[in-house]
């Protein structure tokens, strides 16, 4: 798991109103401006991996997913804390 992608997204997390969510592409914008979209793929398997240790939840259509079965667009927020349940 990357260290700075991890702290990229928790720090966005933190700047977030409790059960606001983020969308990976915020994490790779900030640590990547002009290059962002070549690093979504590194973004969303960190993300997964925090998912996996419960750091936080991954959620699509306006539900928690297991992160083995995303596919498209996801919003990554704190885990218990987004309003849409636990797994």
């Amino acid at each position: 798991m990357s260290a700075r992608i991890r702290a990229t997204i928790l720090r966005l997390l933190d700047q977030r109103q409790p059960g606001a969510t983020i969308c990976p592409s915020e994490a790779a914008r900030v640590l990547w401006p002009g290059e962002w979209r070549r690093h979504m793929n590194e973004v969303r398997e960190t993300a997964a991996r925090m998912a996996r240790i419960g750091e936080l939840e991954i959620c699509q259509g306006g539900s928690v997913v297991d992160p083995a079965a995303i596919r498209g667009p996801v919003r990554l927020g704190r885990r218990g804390l987004s309003g849409r349940g636990d797994l």
